[in-house]
């Protein structure tokens, strides 16, 4: 028996919007958003049509890492509001039918945390073992060569008790040691104080990082590196710093405080070639039930490439697991950089109509583009740590241009961060209004896929074309069957029609439709950039 669209969890039915706090609204003035920022652009968010909502860290935190070095996991930082204000934000998410999924950093805290600070008075402090410490090596030096995400090595030297202390990112952001069990348990508590409260599910932040090789072994050269253009941190594969096996064990005790509660997610952050990428998954639904699938991030713009990216995820995916696919995040430049704007609209169609939970970053249903910064203007730390190789984030982390008028109507004082240069013509105000804009567009594809259960919860075929054309198949059930189309260049070419049950009907396109012009033949004609959905319907009008 097929299963109703109505018979999915939220999250499979669903669409994430990621919010950067910092950069979404700003309601107090500070040029800071918040979460009253937050909660006054909840019409926006119901209005757009997504589902849940992932916040990105909020906590009390030095702002090393801008939020990512938490000092107090249950409390809110001052820049964002209070504990009051969260709860406010929540009532009203819920009430509008809408979930919202917080910013879990489980892996390190800052050193301005009460555990480090402990840690740190003795090498036998009740707490030293909650993180990773270790001796020189023989010869003097850090124990081994494991080097920071942000450059550098990865130790970092503790004087008065004469050993390093291990990060996988900042020194301000020490690892603690997922193998004790103490923090363990103090970390489910963490889980549980937030799931008490009603929030639906956690993004864990960094999951692959969580568990280290405990004999410490050097890791190996990369032999692919090119110290040019590639961070510091790629000099090394991180064979025994990342991805051990232990870390399953970790994700799988996650999941049962998950499954404690009634349909909460859990999400993990993992950048992993596809084969260990679905290890994360557990056995028997043991894991994460969205291991995030980061592989559009990085995939050549092409048709081929596409596909094939596409269907080894999907031969990958276990059977009774949910795949998902991810755009764009906090981390990577923005979609309509990498590929243009043009295609950006084409990658919109692809990302809401491939089988499974879409993620959206905010700004890109805007078709917002990374903005240039001046070197003084420069705030996150791998920039300023690793210059001039571009691996800097402010760039795809600026605020969010709601209208053409003062500092895009994202506050009243300076943003933090720099605005697009080009507010004045994309912001929400005026793409709202535009039916041919990039939110539009965006607008009418979720519209579309939540009233239509092929492209919502429905099966993948590949249909077999000729690059640059990428085309696939969405079905469910008796319901009516769709054919999603792309032509991933600038030229002309023709699209051979597939044989369908019904009468076929151009649904979508990202360029204009003229008018009765949605009744198809055998064969179309894609424009350069255009991506089609197609509808077979059952019953002819």
């Amino acid at each position: 028996m097929v299963r109703s669209q109505d018979d999915y969890l939220w999250w499979q039915r669903g669409i994430v919007y990621q919010i950067y706090p910092r950069s979404f609204f700003d309601a107090d003035g500070d040029g800071v958003g918040d979460l009253e920022g937050i909660r006054q652009r909840l019409d926006y968010l119901e209005w757009l049509g997504v589902n849940g909502i992932w916040i990105s860290p909020i906590y009390p935190s030095p702002m090393k890492d801008f939020g990512y070095d938490i000092s107090d996991y249950t409390a809110i930082h001052p820049l964002f509001g209070t504990l009051r204000d969260f709860e406010r934000l929540l009532a009203e998410v819920h009430q509008r039918g809408i979930k919202l999924i917080l910013d879990f950093v489980p892996n390190h805290t800052s050193d301005q945390h009460p555990w480090f600070k402990e840690a740190c008075q003795s090498r036998t402090s009740a707490k030293r073992d909650w993180y990773l410490w270790a001796d020189p090596a023989p010869g003097g030096g850090p124990p081994n060569n494991w080097l920071s995400e942000f450059g550098g090595s990865a130790w970092t030297w503790h004087a008065p008790s004469g050993q390093y202390y291990y990060h996988a990112f900042l020194p301000g952001q020490p690892d603690l040691n997922w193998r004790h069990p103490e923090v363990r348990q103090a970390m489910t508590e963490v889980m549980r104080f937030w799931l008490d409260k009603g929030v639906d599910g956690f993004r864990v932040d960094v999951v692959w990082h969580m568990i280290k090789d405990e004999h410490l072994r050097d890791n190996p050269p990369n032999p692919d590196y090119d110290a040019a253009t590639h961070s510091p941190y790629n000099a090394l594969i991180p064979a025994y710093s990342a991805d051990q096996p232990e870390v399953h064990e970790v994700v799988a005790e996650m999941r049962k405080v998950i499954n404690a509660y009634d349909e909460r997610l859990l999400i993990a952050e993992v950048y992993a070639p596809i084969a260990n990428l679905v290890k994360y998954y557990g056995l028997e639904q043991s894991g994460a039930q969205l291991p995030f699938n980061f592989h559009l991030l990085s995939t050549p713009w092409d048709a081929a490439h596409l596909r094939e990216v596409i269907d080894e995820y999907e031969a990958s995916v276990p059977e009774d697991e949910w795949p998902n696919w991810v755009l764009g995040n906090h981390d990577q430049p923005r979609v309509a950089s990498r590929i243009g704007r043009q295609q950006a609209r084409s990658a919109a169609v692809l990302l809401l109509t491939l089988r499974g939970t879409p993620t959206l970053y905010y700004g890109d249903e805007l078709g917002m583009e990374n903005v240039s910064m001046a070197p003084e203007e420069v705030m996150d730390p791998r920039g300023l740590n690793c210059p001039g190789k571009g691996l800097g984030r402010d760039a795809y982390r600026t605020p969010m241009p709601w209208t053409p008028g003062r500092n895009a109507g994202f506050s009243e004082g300076m943003p933090w961060l720099p605005l697009t240069k080009d507010f004045q013509e994309i912001n929400v105000e005026r793409e709202r209004a535009d039916p041919q804009s990039m939110l539009s567009l965006y607008r009418r594809l979720i519209a579309l896929r939540q009233s239509a259960p092929a492209l919502c919860v429905g099966e993948y075929d590949p249909i077999p074309v000729t690059p640059p054309l990428l085309a696939y198949r969405r079905y469910h059930g008796e319901s009516d069957t769709f054919v999603v189309a792309l032509n991933v260049s600038q030229e002309y070419h023709r699209f051979q029609v597939p044989k369908e049950t019904g009468v076929a009907r151009l649904v979508l396109s990202t360029e204009e439709i003229s008018p009765g012009k949605n009744r198809l033949a055998e064969a179309m004609t894609l424009r350069p950039n255009e991506a089609v959905i197609i509808q077979f319907c059952k019953e002819a009008e």
